[in-house]
């Protein structure tokens, strides 16, 4: 950092210039992305999916709360872990400050692992968020939408992940899906993201990219703690079977380390 290049304003103001057209051209690309995603074509939900949460069970149209679009972050928490990801629970710190506007333009947005609803209540309560997260222990939900997997696939040592396939690394994986229900009741699966896709998402990470360090990040995101235990031992970032690394940080780093 002490030897980055120094220049005058005016050098530095022409510079600037040069990255802004850059990031003018990001953004219009962004646009047209933006346009494309929403141009997708849908997939109608024929499946009858039920989830345990504060209402007791409730359906997946239930789950939208009488709006006509709702957001599912896969928050990563299996049936045995002793807690939630620390990476999802970065992703979760960014959600009731948005849910206190998109519940007022059609949008609701929750979360749903396949811990028992019990102790993902608790996990909430730790955390203090506010949002929906419900559980869905009892179906096949998270199997579905590829976020989940089983021990007959750990033996198998492959899976479908972000629409392809992969290593099995860990019984569940990040993921975001959406959904849209017409005035008649039909909901469709209109989009879903992973991995690296759910980094939109990440509004810290939007702020770091700023910076002059930026990210500064060599093995994933390995320094990413539940906000509670910034000042716990480095080892408390683990959050199940005793891994070095959570999840989403060995997968970044698997996928580093690859190219």
């Amino acid at each position: 950092m002490e030897r980055h290049q120094l220049v005058s304003p005016d050098e530095w103001l022409a510079a600037r210039r040069a990255l802004l057209a850059k990031e003018k051209s990001l953004t219009e690309a962004r646009d047209a992305l933006s346009a494309a995603r929403r141009a997708l074509p849908w997939v109608k939900i024929e499946k009858d999916y039920v989830f345990e949460g504060p209402r007791g069970q409730e359906s997946l149209g239930e789950l939208f709360e009488g709006r006509g679009q709702l957001v599912v972050y896969h928050f990563m928490f299996g049936p045995d872990w002793p807690q939630g990801c620390p990476s999802c629970s970065f992703l979760a710190d960014h959600i009731d400050g948005a849910n206190q506007h998109l519940k007022h333009h059609d949008v609701t947005l929750l979360a749903i692992s396949r811990a028992p609803w019990p102790k993902i209540e608790a996990f909430r309560k730790r955390m203090d968020w506010h949002f929906k997260w419900v559980s869905s222990s009892a179906g096949d939900f998270n199997l579905d939408f590829h976020v989940s997997f089983t021990a007959a696939d750990k033996a198998k040592g492959r899976v479908t992940y972000n629409f392809g396939t992969m290593d099995y690394m860990f019984d569940e994986l990040p993921g975001a899906s959406v959904f849209y229900r017409n005035e008649a009741g039909g909901i469709f699966h209109t989009y879903s993201a992973y991995a690296r896709g759910l980094d939109l998402m990440l509004g810290a990470y939007n702020w770091l990219d700023l910076t002059p360090k930026g990210r500064n990040e060599t093995r994933g995101m390995e320094w990413v703690r539940h906000h509670d235990r910034y000042d716990a031992a480095p080892g408390a970032a683990s959050c199940c079977h005793d891994e070095a690394l959570d999840p989403i940080s060995a997968f970044r780093e698997r996928h580093r380390q690859a190219g």
